[in-house]
């Protein structure tokens, strides 16, 4: 599993990517590839342009990709820029519609 970082702006996209891509390589080539955004608090659109770029290495690997834990901000701003059915599809993602528009238990 990648864990992301508190934060994820453009100050700290590069060496997140990198650090991000190293343990992506050190896992095994047939689980899938799960990032855990649970601990994102302060965040930009680089957060997005980071998830990008692994979910590209993830697909290129052949290795299905899911996001767990994505926080309000972050689903927002991927849906305002219209990734958010290439990052946050899935049961996974489930909970990661902003605040305000979660649908009511049935």
């Amino acid at each position: 599993m990648l864990l992301l970082p508190a934060t994820l702006t453009s100050r700290e996209a590069r060496v997140t990517l990198r650090m991000l891509q190293q343990a992506l390589q050190s896992e095994g080539s047939e689980t899938p590839v799960i990032v855990e955004a649970g601990s994102l608090q302060q965040l930009d659109s680089a957060a997005l342009a980071v998830l990008l770029e692994i979910q590209r290495l993830a697909v290129a690997w052949g290795r299905k990709f899911v996001v767990r834990g994505v926080p309000a901000k972050l689903a927002a701003l991927a849906k305002l820029y219209g990734v958010d059915v290439l990052l946050l599809e899935g049961p996974a993602a489930a909970g990661a519609e902003p605040e305000g528009q979660r649908r009511p238990a049935t």
